[in-house]
């Protein structure tokens, strides 16, 4: 029985084993202890059942290692994806951003730019998703102007834009304020016209039982505008009264009164919170539209050095930072030039990379308690992505970044 042991030692216990030989192992069948066996045959068999324990915990460990390579394969082209991904994107997001800076210029130079980047159909109702959909970061003075232009191309964006707005179960003056929340009515009076018709005939599709003809609609639309500057505008002295408003509008229904009760509403409606003229887009929308990078990572503190997660946006070669993406501004701003950038040195905090300097890096946040802009004070900012390749994304962009000459 002992002459069995050398060639259990052999091949099967190294990982080129053949698939035949592992076979041939677990089929290897237990030898119960018998009494016609003797002692040393019994021992034999025992090292023999020991070495077939071990071989099958090493087979295990082989089929272990070939997993978690087989994992890490199929992660790579993954990653590599993710970063071929982002290169690509690269150039269509700057030809975003320099479409959405000649639009703020001259409207109709903007969007012929991003029709001819193939950025943008030239369909009425694809540039008018492009407005409606980017009303929060766009100028909203050139929306207004866009979309009151005379051309019939824009008329028919006019159209698809108002289309677009839901006005189902709103009364008249909160339709109004949402209406007026996606862009700056323009100065000439034809094209605010041509506005509140549109938008009168939108609302009546909407709401079909409230007037009896759009011209209703179109007409009280106009008056509560109207209505909002004498109660608003510093240089009215004499504000219009409830009662000077109803008499405004007898008559306005089709040669019928509308309900007191409903002028009434408006009035107040108006009169305590007024229609809102939203200001032009600031620099701020400029910075953030189209960045070069976003997302979520995880940051830690200066002075506490407690972790939280925070929203990032790199652009213009720096790197900013908000509580959350609805953020009207960032709680901090680290500007890339002349930083440095490496892997984590913690080996206890997983997917992590540092940005550092020699010295204080020049930074700035905003403190939560009296929102004044303090200097930061580190030397090294510690920041942890969402997995490896998520890490590997930000590492990458951020390089780049430093490595171009500063926007300053």
């Amino acid at each position: 029985m002992t002459e069995v042991l050398p060639l259990l030692t052999g091949p099967l216990i190294g990982k080129s084993s053949s698939t035949e030989e592992l076979n041939l192992l677990h089929a290897w069948p237990s030898v119960p202890a018998s009494p016609s066996v003797s002692s040393e045959e019994q021992r034999d068999l025992h090292q023999i059942s020991q070495l077939r324990e071990r071989i099958e915990r090493e087979i295990e460990e082989v089929k272990d290692d070939i997993r978690r390579m087989g994992q890490e394969c199929n992660r790579q082209p993954e990653h590599e994806q993710l970063i071929q991904h982002a290169e690509r994107e690269v150039p269509t997001k700057e030809a975003w951003r320099s479409g959405r800076m000649r639009f703020s210029k001259r409207p109709s130079d903007g969007i012929r730019y991003l029709i001819e980047q193939g950025l943008l159909n030239a369909a009425p109702e694809d540039v008018a998703v492009f407005l409606f959909e980017g009303s929060e970061i766009l100028n909203k003075a050139a929306i207004g102007e866009y979309i009151g232009g005379g051309k019939d191309f824009n008329k028919s964006v006019l159209r698809c834009f108002v289309q677009l707005q839901q006005f189902k179960g709103l009364d008249l003056v909160n339709a109004i304020r949402m209406f007026l929340r996606s862009f700056v009515l323009p100065g000439e009076s034809q094209q605010i016209d041509r506005m509140i018709e549109t938008f009168a005939i939108r609302y009546c599709d909407c709401n079909q039982e409230i007037f009896s003809c759009t011209d209703t609609c179109y007409v009280l639309s106009f008056s509560i505008i109207m209505l909002n500057t004498g109660l608003h505008n510093p240089n009215v002295r004499d504000k219009p009264t409830v009662e000077k408003f109803i008499m405004m509008n007898k008559g306005l229904d089709n040669g019928q009164d509308l309900p007191q009760e409903l002028l009434m509403n408006y009035y107040d409606s108006i009169k305590k919170d007024p229609l809102p003229r939203p200001e032009d887009s600031s620099d701020l929308a400029e910075t953030f539209f189209s960045p070069d990078h976003q997302g979520w990572l995880v940051k830690e503190g200066g002075k506490h050095k407690n972790w939280k997660r925070r929203w990032f946006i790199l652009t213009d070669n720096c790197l900013y930072y908000f509580k959350s993406p609805q953020d009207k501004g960032p709680k901090g701003i680290i500007p890339l030039e002349n930083l440095q950038i490496r892997d984590g040195q913690d080996p206890k905090k997983s997917y992590m990379f540092e940005i550092f300097a020699k010295g204080t890096i020049k930074s700035c946040k905003v403190k939560d308690s009296n929102k004044a802009v303090v200097t930061g004070n580190h030397e090294v900012y510690r920041i942890q992505g969402q997995d490896e390749s998520d890490k590997a994304l930000w590492m990458k962009k951020i390089k780049a970044s430093i490595h171009r000459d500063p926007f300053f």
